[in-house]
């Protein structure tokens, strides 16, 4: 029988070592590559050539759901299953968009996962019920997509001048974006309208 050649990504040494160590324990699967930084996802799998890629949704250099967007293009042999907590469902809206394969909850049990890699590999298609229902429940986000790029850019940090040389606006244009979106999530300030953007899963 030929193994499900596995590429896992999690920044959390410990977390990944033990996620390798559950997956290696099934018969039938095999972890090829773990990465922590998801900036290095694509280089690994198109060197390893995995079948699915386990990617947590929070990486430091490139957020899993961009990641699994970038294989989807570039390697669409591999599928992807998203790991992600229950109280951020804006998440799976993006994960839709971006076609990932499977999303679960990163406390579901080990046979899940298992299982779950396992009919990714067979070319289905794995959604979390809790995950499903929570979105169904969840509000839709309230900033168009030029609020949402700007909140993005300023969520990493960079200031209103920086944000306007990047997307081609001037200063002034970036601040009243700033502005509305504050308003619109009848925020404290920038860094609150950030907090619920991060945490409803409309940004990475």
């Amino acid at each position: 029988m030929l193994s499900v050649r596995i590429l896992l990504a999690e920044d959390v040494h410990m977390i990944r070592g033990a996620l390798a160590a559950l997956l290696e324990l099934e018969p039938g699967l095999k972890v090829v590559a773990s990465v922590e930084r998801g900036d290095t996802i694509l280089e690994t799998a198109l060197e390893v050539r995995p079948d699915v890629a386990v990617l947590d949704v929070d990486l430091p250099g490139k957020d899993g759901l961009t990641a699994a967007a970038e294989l989807h293009e570039k390697l669409p042999s591999c599928g992807t299953l998203i790991l992600t907590n229950l109280n951020r469902p804006g998440i799976f809206r993006r994960a839709m968009a971006t076609r990932v394969s499977g999303f679960l909850l990163k406390d579901a049990p080990p046979d899940r996962l298992a299982q779950a890699v396992r009919s990714i590999a067979a070319g289905q298609r794995v959604i979390d019920p809790q995950l499903a229902l929570a979105a169904w429940n969840a509000p839709s986000c309230p900033l168009s997509p030029r609020e949402l790029q700007v909140l993005r850019h300023a969520a990493g940090g960079a200031a209103a001048a920086e944000i306007a040389g990047t997307l081609h606006l001037s200063p002034g244009t970036v601040r009243n974006y700033l502005t509305a979106i504050v308003t619109k999530f009848n925020a404290r300030n920038r860094v609150d309208a950030i907090r619920i953007a991060e945490e409803g899963g409309w940004i990475p």
